[in-house]
């Protein structure tokens, strides 16, 4: 199949090159910056903007930051929009507003092309292991059309319902994701301040009910301080926003995800935007004054 390919940072990349390792012919838009020379070659083509890519593929694939960027991908001038006709489908994998995302939708398939909002989980280590969970929004005829390039990039595929639905289901994931961390973090800070090795704490709840994924990974970078992204706490803090904004609209209180959100926000005071959203561990240590690695 050929598919346009537009975002290829720390997930995008992966999720590309699994494309590519399947046989399919990727385009890349060179319109915000070169496309990675490695993804380049037989089935890797890089063009000029979003509206070639749209015109040379049949499924463009949109993995960019936040909403504001998915709308000038899609619709600034030389944007995919321009690009698309009718039997071509527009799937955005970025995590962004499921407001906006409908309006999107809706623009989209004026061209005569479908939509699919496709967010995922997984992280990093999900993209290049092909094992990310992927939320989908759009018409099920359209999501089984696709489903064989999702088999390439996730392992826990699920149509949650129409555009919009993909991403409110990641805004719900974030907001797990988001208190898991700070479950986990709050664990780890408590144990060491009160003299426990948080190493051997985290390793003897690993075979308890208080085991999870979160725990295993997130809480193993806690203990060594490796809060290289992974995914950066100003991603989350954007989902977190999506998650607060959608709250206010529908009446619904979060309180818990506000908190979580606050302790992003410090560890952005602190310069930490782009320290993997583990680092939500440092603000705990701040307010502890009590490092949990000694350091």
């Amino acid at each position: 199949m050929k598919i346009g390919f537009i975002g290829t940072g720390i997930m995008g990349k992966p999720m590309a090159q699994n494309l590519q390792k399947a046989g399919h012919t990727l385009y890349f838009s060179e319109h915000f910056m070169p496309a990675p020379a490695d993804l380049l070659g037989d089935n890797g083509i890089a063009l000029a903007n979003p509206k070639a890519v749209a015109e040379a593929a049949e499924v463009i694939i949109i993995m960019v930051p936040d909403t504001p960027q998915v709308e000038s991908v899609l619709f600034d001038a030389n944007g995919v929009a321009d690009g698309l006709s009718a039997g071509k489908v527009v799937v955005d994998m970025s995590s962004i507003s499921p407001i906006a995302t409908k309006t999107f939708a809706k623009r989209v398939k004026e061209t005569g092309a479908q939509y699919l909002d496709a967010p995922v989980s997984g992280g990093e280590v999900g993209a290049i292991n092909a094992t990310l969970s992927i939320m989908v929004g759009g018409d099920e005829a359209t999501f089984e059309r696709i489903k064989p390039l999702f088999d390439l990039m996730g392992k826990n595929i699920t149509l949650v319902g129409g555009n919009g639905d993909g991403q409110t289901c990641k805004v719900a994931n974030q907001i797990i994701v988001a208190l898991n961390i700070e479950a986990v973090a709050e664990a780890l800070v408590f144990a060491s301040k009160a003299g426990a090795n948080p190493a051997k704490v985290r390793e003897a709840l690993m075979g308890g009910f208080a085991s999870s994924k979160i725990l295993e990974v997130h809480g193993e970078r806690m203990v060594k301080g490796t809060f290289n992204p992974g995914f950066r706490i100003s991603l989350h803090q954007k989902d977190l926003n999506l998650a607060l904004s959608g709250a206010r609209e529908l009446g619904v209180a979060l309180p818990n995800t506000a908190s979580a959100q606050e302790l992003f926000n410090t560890c952005a005071a602190l310069g930490g935007s782009n320290w993997d959203h583990s680092g939500l561990v440092k603000a705990l240590e701040h307010l502890a004054n009590h490092n949990i690695r000694g350091e």
